[in-house]
């Protein structure tokens, strides 16, 4: 039978992103585990799979984007491939609309256009926000709070990998207010994929 998206991401992030050990984490604390998704997304095929896993999940929900932004670093392969997936997805289903992409700076420029939202920019546009792993939600608070201040419209938030720290997540709601937040996998997922791969 043929591996759905998620399926086969769900394998690769396994065995390319996810690491036992024991790890600091951006929130100070520590961990017996790491997921570095950066070498999923920035994968030939992980790339792929991350866009078309995302936008799969983006037309469950029936939710209906203009774009898709999130805060660079993590969150740059991921708005690029999921914009290229609904650019193959309209070419293969005419009259879908295309997600456009837009990329949050951590500081505005201090150059040039002095923007700090690269990319898609158009008051009141329907978006969402992505990013690869959400721990603390810091990143994902900081690309929402921009687009906000675009006056975009946030209409959900969609991570990648949750590390499942309630902190995180309900400072995330917090901060997108009534838009939704989703994740793409738990790291319990990942974690369970990976080990029953080492059992092989």
């Amino acid at each position: 039978m043929k591996m759905t998206h998620r399926e086969a991401l769900l394998t690769l992030l396994a065995r390319t992103s996810f690491k036992l050990g024991e790890f600091k984490l951006s929130s100070g604390g520590t961990s017996d585990y790491y997921i570095d998704c950066r070498t999923t997304t920035l994968h030939a095929e992980g790339g792929r799979l991350t866009g078309l896993a995302m936008l799969d999940l983006i037309h469950h929900q029936k939710l209906k984007p203009a774009a898709i932004g999130g805060l660079t670093l993590g969150a740059d392969p991921v708005v690029s491939n999921l914009a290229s997936a609904s650019a193959w997805h309209a070419q293969q289903h005419p009259g879908a609309a295309f997600i456009h992409g837009f990329l949050v700076r951590k500081a505005e420029k201090t150059h040039g256009t002095g923007r700090r939202i690269e990319g898609f920019l158009e008051k009141g546009a329907p978006v969402i926000i992505v990013d690869d792993v959400c721990t603390t939600g810091a990143s994902t608070i900081h690309a929402i709070e921009a687009a906000q201040e675009a006056e975009m419209k946030v209409i959900a938030a969609i991570c990648l990998v949750e590390r499942e720290e309630a902190k995180g997540r309900a400072a995330v709601q917090a901060a997108a207010g009534e838009a939704p937040f989703f994740s793409l996998f738990t790291a319990n997922e990942v974690r369970a994929e990976h080990v029953s791969h080492l059992a092989l």
